[in-house]
């Protein structure tokens, strides 16, 4: 299973909007106590979000598989741990 880039891309420029408007949109509010807290909140929101997102989807790209058994050692972990084979 590959990456696409498409799906990249479109996220990346999506986050990235919300970025821009955590610097933009606070420079037509007049100055106030909380300006630069609103700044701040709105840039880490977006980047955050952005890198929780590329995680996941990266993760979807090499899956973490559970050990594969055979099934002798199935058989053998099932008697041991007292579970009943049927």
């Amino acid at each position: 299973m590959g990456a696409s880039a498409i799906p990249v891309v479109a996220f990346t420029i999506l986050w990235g909007i919300v970025v821009f408007l955590g610097v933009a949109l606070p420079l037509f509010v007049p100055k106030g106590p909380n300006r630069g807290i609103l700044q701040v909140l709105l840039i880490l929101t977006g980047f955050t979000s952005w890198l929780f997102w590329l995680c996941c989807y990266m993760a979807q790209m090499n899956p973490l598989i559970g050990p594969k058994l055979d099934n002798v050692t199935i058989l053998i972990m099932a008697r041991e741990w007292g579970n009943r084979i049927i």
